[in-house]
């Protein structure tokens, strides 16, 4: 469906939309991130629940491939999952989701986003016609300047968070602060232990690894972790972490799969809670697994890029918990977003590429022995 076509349509279902009675109640969150973002979010979760009013529910609309990480975050929270691509494609589905949120009658709804959409969860915050609607100042987007700036204009307020590039935690929690009028220290990480399961016990050492990134050039190969299993006391098990399809979308980890003591794990990310609490290290590229490692006090050690430096990782040095640490090859670049010139080296960005082994292997080595 064209921009033109979704806004004619818009138009037309605010325009013919039937009355509401009663009064507005209830908060909406909108967070269209994905998984790491749920993830990042539930440690702010609570600061943005006192936006409520006695006796109202907090309600989050989460994309539906960024709910799986939902458990995380207050119980009593309601979770609504909406198909973003559909959303902007199918006109069924799209007036049949405006009108669904439009009945909820909202009193607020607030994006929690700095980047936005306005043909997706720009227009879901719009078609809940809410008496306030509260959101960030977006991330700059040339495409679809025009469009975000017009939607500004229909918000009831708009907070200017600052710099583009600035630590997203960080920036939820001064946009809290700005929400509710209070002022709170960072957040502390990980999560409180009363919040999460019991560590799961293994009969032997167990190292958890996700090699796995849906950024290709997030990921060391296979050769690399061949040489860090290599290394492993003897008779540490490992479990290479992923979901269905990822073995055989890379199919070079094969034969560290079929090493001895080495398996693949499909857990769900609720299922692994226990297990990356229980562990002796969780290993991980950039992706949610180590968000949620480092979320639930796991022992973790991030292989990164540098492409995210600035915004996500490494953590703010006022958020990094103690159970988290981070290597990564520091460039003049960094902080590009993913958004890299320079061709990949062995099918990684050159920043990961030039992160020196050794490096990984001597934290793997302190992180264990320290583990005992």
């Amino acid at each position: 469906m064209s921009s033109y076509l979704a806004a004619m349509a818009d138009r037309f279902a605010d325009a013919t939309r039937p009355s509401r009675t009663g009064e507005a109640s209830g908060v909406l969150l909108v967070s269209a991130g994905g998984l790491g973002d749920t993830i990042l979010f539930s440690h702010l979760a609570e600061r943005f629940a006192a936006l409520a009013e006695p006796g109202e529910k907090i309600t989050i609309l989460l994309r539906r491939d960024g709910a799986r990480t939902a458990f995380l975050l207050p119980e009593d929270w309601e979770v609504i999952t909406i198909d973003f691509p559909r959303f902007r494609k199918n006109m069924s589905y799209r007036s049949e989701q405006s009108m669904m949120l439009y009945r909820r009658h909202f009193r607020l709804v607030v994006s929690t986003d700095f980047l936005r959409h306005p043909e997706i969860d720009e227009r879901m915050m719009l078609a809940c016609a809410a008496p306030r609607t509260v959101a960030m100042k977006a991330k700059p987007w040339e495409k679809y300047a025009s469009a975000l700036a017009g939607h500004e204009q229909r918000f009831s307020q708009v907070w200017d968070s600052g710099p583009v590039l600035q630590d997203k935690m960080l920036r939820w929690a001064a946009f809290a602060d700005w929400l509710t009028g209070e002022v709170s220290p960072p957040p502390a990480l990980p999560l409180p232990s009363v919040r999460l399961p019991e560590a799961a016990h293994f009969d032997r050492p167990t190292v958890l690894i996700q090699a796995f990134s849906a950024v290709k050039e997030k990921q060391w190969p296979a050769t690399r972790y061949a040489a860090l299993l290599d290394r492993l006391p003897v008779g540490t098990e490992v479990r290479f972490l992923g979901a269905p399809g990822e073995l055989e979308a890379n199919p070079d980890y094969a034969d560290l799969i079929a090493r001895p003591n080495v398996s693949f794990d499909t857990s769900t990310f609720e299922q692994l809670v226990p297990m990356l609490r229980g562990a002796a290290l969780v290993i991980s590229a950039d992706t949610a697994v180590m968000h949620l490692a480092a979320a639930v006090g796991g022992r973790t050690l991030c292989i990164a890029s540098a492409a995210y430096v600035g915004e996500i990782v490494p953590y703010a040095p006022e958020l990094l918990p103690d159970n988290l640490t981070v290597q990564y090859q520091s460039m003049p670049c960094e902080g590009c977003l993913g958004d890299c010139r320079f061709e990949a080296i062995d099918g990684m960005y050159p920043c990961l590429a030039q992160l020196p082994v050794s490096a990984v292997h001597d934290a793997v080595d302190r992180l264990l022995e320290s583990s005992q």
